[in-house]
């Protein structure tokens, strides 16, 4: 009798033992399921959301990649970009991640535009050409002189029979798609000319990179007034929003992510002038002034060789090294 009560009294104390680990496994297994739901909730309400957003414990975390908002008003040169099409919103979210991103390019690009913009702003502005424009310069070379596949050259990738056209000199020893001031003179009679076609400065843009009569040639077939409504190759239908991309990263690097001190940034360079007016051997005239040629033709990046022949008796404005006070 006595064994059969001590089986009794060990079957209780065991049933008694289970119930509590189901209670302690009923209570984890609703914890967890609770994690789970909100877990869940915040993932879909992230910008950026995965299907399995868990790090494991001993993962290294390199980076973080954010989307950028571009729920807010967007305009170039006073003219409103319609963003509630989606097809331009996700064309301009296209180009905001792309230049946000490629950090290297971008900031060199930045940095550039503190020594090339002093110059190219006053032009635009005596020219009565919205400031937005010297965006264009930026994304058309990253402000340096370089030559396009195509053979545009410059910081305003100018090609040679457009600067031809419009009075530039580009031969074998003189290049004037590399005479920043001279070709932002150009661009800015380029400009008016097309808004004065278009009548908006966003066609006026777009038609930099495919040209006046290539755009209203687009508009006339698809049978459209406005540059947001066309279908274009890639280049062209890219192109406002990049330059767009550009002004906004520009204006707002740290909410880009662009930590730098001005102190960093290239300095305008200063420069005294000077003038030939005949043939001249430019390396003997750098030394005249106490300069290396290579300190003449990063002055004067228009200079193409060693001499400037000069056929014509002009007279040639160059910078040459800023002299002592």
């Amino acid at each position: 009798m006595a064994k059969l009560a001590a089986l009794s009294q060990f079957i209780k104390n065991k049933s008694t033992s289970i119930s509590k680990s189901l209670l302690v496994l009923t209570t984890l297994g609703s914890i967890g399921f609770i994690y789970m739901l909100i877990n869940s909730f915040v993932g879909e309400n992230n910008q950026i959301s995965h299907v399995n957003s868990t790090i494991p414990a001993n993962a290294c975390v390199y980076q973080k990649i954010n989307s950028i908002c571009s729920d807010r008003k967007f305009d170039f040169a006073g003219e409103d970009l319609p963003v509630y099409d989606i097809d331009v919103k996700e064309r301009l979210d296209r180009e905001v991640l792309i230049n946000t991103y490629w950090q290297s390019n971008t900031l060199l690009s930045l940095k550039l535009a503190d020594k090339y913009f002093p110059i190219i702003e006053p032009i635009l502005k005596q020219k009565n050409i919205p400031d937005d424009f010297k965006y264009l310069a930026l994304i058309e070379s990253g402000l340096r002189d370089v030559v396009s596949p195509a053979g545009a050259a410059g910081k305003w990738q100018i090609m040679k029979e457009t600067g031809k056209n419009y009075g530039l000199e580009i031969n074998d020893d003189v290049d004037e798609r590399y005479h920043l001031e001279k070709a932002t003179y150009l661009a800015c009679r380029y400009f008016q000319q097309a808004y004065d076609t278009f009548g908006s400065w966003t066609a006026a843009a777009a038609s930099f990179n495919i040209g006046i009569a290539g755009l209203k040639n687009r508009l006339k077939e698809q049978r459209v007034t406005n540059f947001y409504d066309l279908w274009l190759n890639s280049e062209t239908s890219r192109y406002v929003f990049r330059i767009v991309a550009m002004k906004e990263v520009y204006k707002y690097p740290k909410a880009f992510g662009y930590y730098y001190e001005k102190s960093e940034s290239y300095k305008p360079e200063e420069y005294d002038m000077a003038t030939i007016f005949e043939p001249t051997d430019l390396i003997e005239y750098a030394a005249c002034y106490n300069m290396k040629y290579k300190e003449l033709r990063a002055l004067n990046p228009w200079l193409r060789s060693y001499k400037l022949p000069n056929k014509n008796g002009r007279l040639y404005d160059l910078k040459i090294k800023k002299r002592a006070a």
